[in-house]
């Protein structure tokens, strides 16, 4: 549990490929450094993870990870060490869309924090609100929100295929299929620019929020809501915790997230606790029962009225609304 960090060497996994997956060590995000920091769970992963599967959003949690470690400086939690970037893009290319029966509450979650992001924009009264955009945007769901919410523009980028073309006619224009680089938009175009659990997913997050910070318009927002490491469930289950998972490279507390933003020319505006709208059923994904009777369990409330009963919970995830200055 508290070994220090002495191996910076890369090791190369077992494959059954052609060609063996090396695994990468990571740095702190924050604090710029290697090594430094101390073992809170070892890897417990092998070769068959690395599937589109796994790497697909919101899928039942399954308890593996990588080696996770606590930076000694600054506290941040990672993962180290990792698999390179072009591998993980071509897994999340593969991924598939497994939240369908979850977008209304996500729908309904994000659109309330966005309206708490935008509020802190200026604009004339005529001006209407601008131009979102969403990183990891999935199937789009959330830009149909907010065109509903009254965006004039809205765009995505989605690595993921079939996520792509499964969006809604009026959204699959709007989605690049990629992961969020410099070139793919030109600076000062969006008024808000928005990060629903993808965060903590991210290799380089200092290069996404500089990304997001020169595509933003002066006086705009950046939002992102993501998995709170020092949140009491997360703090009670431990390594059982289902945000200790191999798709998490980083994990952030409300003071890490806002050093990084901070770091990165971002002003914090609020950060705080989620209150997420999730059905009954869906928290009972999340439990950490033991796995022989874990999909019996699930199975039962998922075909259960009691499955479909919502509730509104602060229940591991924190959100930040940064804005870069006029």
């Amino acid at each position: 549990m508290n070994n220090p960090d002495n191996s910076q060497a890369p090791s190369v996994l077992p494959t059954l490929e052609t060609a063996p997956i090396a695994l990468h060590p990571t740095r702190c995000a924050i604090c710029l450094t290697e090594g430094n920091a101390t073992e809170l769970y070892p890897a417990n992963f092998d070769q068959a993870t690395f599937n589109a599967a796994v790497f697909s959003a919101r899928r039942l949690p399954d308890g593996v990870h990588y080696r996770m470690v606590r930076c000694n400086r600054c506290g941040l939690v990672r993962s180290d060490p990792i698999v390179d970037l072009e591998f993980l893009a071509k897994l999340y290319a593969r991924s598939v869309v497994t939240y369908d029966d979850e977008v209304p509450d996500l729908k309904f979650t994000y659109g309330r924090y966005l309206d708490r992001a935008a509020s802190h924009i200026q604009r004339k009264a005529d001006d209407g609100k601008g131009a979102l955009l969403e990183v990891g945007s999935g199937n789009g769901f959330f830009l149909e929100q907010a065109l509903a919410q009254g965006y004039r523009e809205v765009w995505g980028v989605e690595p993921s295929t079939e996520a792509v073309q499964t969006a809604v006619p009026q959204i699959r224009p709007h989605l690049v299929q990629d992961i969020m680089r410099p070139g793919l938009f030109e600076a000062d175009r969006f008024d808000v620019v928005c990060l629903f659990q993808v965060f903590d997913h991210i290799t380089d997050p200092g290069g996404i929020l500089d990304e997001c910070y020169r595509v933003l318009k002066p006086g705009g927002v950046v939002l992102c809501l993501n998995h709170n490491v020092e949140a009491l469930s997360a703090r009670l289950l431990g390594e059982r915790s289902p945000i200790i998972d191999i798709e998490h490279t980083y994990l952030y507390s409300k003071t890490t997230l806002s050093r990084l933003a901070e770091a990165h020319q971002f002003r914090v505006l609020e950060v705080g606790s989620v209150f997420n709208r999730y059905a009954l059923r869906y928290l009972v994904r999340l439990l950490p029962f033991p796995k022989v009777i874990k999909p019996s369990v699930v199975n039962g409330m998922g075909s259960s009225p009691l499955g479909n009963i919502r509730l509104s919970v602060a229940l591991g995830n924190l959100y930040l609304v940064g804005q870069k200055p006029m």
